[in-house]
């Protein structure tokens, strides 16, 4: 029988897997709660005291709690710590689901525009209502958290997306 393992990227050890260049710095973020969050958004922002419009692509996010746009009635919860909200349908009009694990992190530092340009058609300066875009080929949730830029992705394509940041900040003027 063939081996086909050898298909995949490896997964690298996130603990300690590091893009650094001149210009930019990738690391992995963990330890952050996600949530998604389907329905009625204003009475998910009320039972969970997060604004429930959320920030779309290349929009800024602050803090420990905040809310990223996916779709029109949809969004992610992020927290540092678990939010107090019940999983399920809840009878105000809204679904939540735990995401967990399932969504890997990544924080870019540095020339992350440039980075990113390589791999959307979405002009960083202009940004997106949605922060669920195209990113070298995979679906990804885009946007700046304090000073950084943050990208969440399936956790089972990050060895993929990792492999490309990793080539593509090759490619970057001065890296």
């Amino acid at each position: 029988m063939r081996d086909l393992a050898g298909k995949w990227s490896v997964v690298p050890d996130w603990r300690v897997a590091a893009i650094d260049t001149r210009h930019l710095a990738v690391r992995t973020v963990t330890g952050l709660h996600q949530l998604t969050v389907s329905g009625d958004l204003a009475a998910w922002s009320r039972k969970s005291k997060l604004k429930g419009e959320g920030v779309g692509a290349f929009g800024h996010a602050k803090g420990s709690r905040y809310a990223v746009r996916l779709a029109r009635d949809r969004l992610l919860a992020v927290s540092d710590a678990a939010l107090k909200v019940p999983r399920g349908w809840n009878a105000e009009g809204f679904g939540v689901t735990e995401v967990g694990a399932g969504l890997h992190v990544f924080e870019i530092e540095g020339a992350a525009d440039d980075l990113l340009a390589r791999g959307t058609t979405l002009d960083p300066e202009k940004g997106s209502a949605s922060a669920a875009l195209l990113l070298a080929g995979v679906g990804a949730v885009v946007y700046r958290h304090e000073d950084r830029t943050r990208v969440h992705v399936d956790r089972a394509l990050a060895p993929y997306l990792w492999k490309w940041m990793e080539t593509a900040a090759g490619h970057i003027a001065g890296a």
